[in-house]
């Protein structure tokens, strides 16, 4: 009799055992369980850890609850402005109810790609070449959104989206190299064209201070003339300033005309008609003796080195 129940408690503990052995489950920290009992979604999620179920009767279902990384295929489109493009993107989400991610979508991995595909070709066709080159930020957001409305029933919250590379046509990439360099030689024009507008208004002043002071051009002059002379050449070319000209022609103006005559000359004159009225003084103007004296001296100093 004895041997009989003990033959029964045994019996009763291995199949306890076995019992234990298959309906014991572990979850771990980044999962959560899901039971169906019968094909029926029964009690709450199950949370990580050492859990039970009915064997044979209930399934438990594992749910990822880690941020998933699902790239994007690159994506062929039309912008607005009728430029042909090639897209791809980057979506970062996460399941956060697990029941529904399960039950509400047969693989809420495969849907949200397809939905991201979509979205991305829908956010080229809406968008201007430059807003996918320089304004990304929006776009993202864009995307998000687009992407993140219907994965909230899914069970499914969608963290970012990066547009990650815009490819372009060739033809259309030599077209914005030579936009670039027209730019970038505009930019060059207006730079020198501000110098020169700069630069005429420094030689208007110097002119001016010129203008007052005649000696300051005689010594410009000199200047240049040491200059010329201390590169050694043969031939020396001297500039003559139209200032120069134009004072050695007053000069002779000066020279041609006969100096005033008093009363005592007129009277004399007109008594004895015999005095040459044409006649020129024989002596030049000191100041233009001075002028050629310095210009003879220049033309000497220059030859000689």
């Amino acid at each position: 009799m004895v041997e009989e129940v003990l033959g029964i408690v045994a019996g009763v503990g291995a199949a306890g055992v076995v019992y234990v052995a298959a309906a014991a489950r572990v979850v771990k920290q980044y999962e959560r369980g899901v039971v169906l009992r019968l094909g029926r979604l029964v009690g709450d999620v199950r949370p990580p850890g050492f859990t039970l179920i009915v064997p044979i009767v209930d399934r438990l279902h594992k749910v990822n609850m880690q941020i998933v990384t699902l790239p994007v295929p690159a994506q062929e489109g039309i912008t607005r402005d009728n430029v042909t493009v090639r897209v791809d993107a980057v979506v970062y989400f996460k399941v956060i109810d697990a029941a529904n991610a399960l039950i509400k979508v047969e693989d809420y991995k495969y849907a949200v790609s397809q939905m991201a595909q979509t979205s991305l070709r829908s956010i080229i066709g809406k968008s201007d070449l430059d807003d996918l080159l320089s304004n990304r930020e929006k776009l993202n957001q864009g995307l998000e959104l687009m992407i993140d409305s219907p994965a909230i029933g899914w069970g499914v919250q969608v963290d970012r989206v990066e547009i990650k590379d815009v490819s372009l046509p060739e033809s259309m990439k030599r077209s914005m190299a030579r936009q670039a360099e027209a730019d970038r030689e505009r930019r060059a024009r207006i730079i020198n064209a501000d110098a020169e507008l700069q630069a005429s208004r420094k030689l208007a002043e110097a002119a001016h201070q010129m203008a007052d002071a005649p000696s300051a051009l005689q010594l410009r002059l000199l200047q240049t003339v040491m200059a010329v002379a201390a590169e050694k050449n043969s031939t020396l070319v001297l500039p003559i300033p139209v200032e120069l000209l134009r004072f050695l022609e007053g000069g002779k103006d000066q020279e041609a005309k006969p100096p005033p005559k008093s009363e005592t000359t007129r009277a004399v004159e007109s008594g004895s008609g015999s005095a040459d009225e044409g006649a020129q003084p024989a002596v030049e103007p000191a100041a233009e003796r001075e002028v050629e004296r310095t210009i003879e001296d220049i033309i000497d100093d220059a030859s000689t080195q």
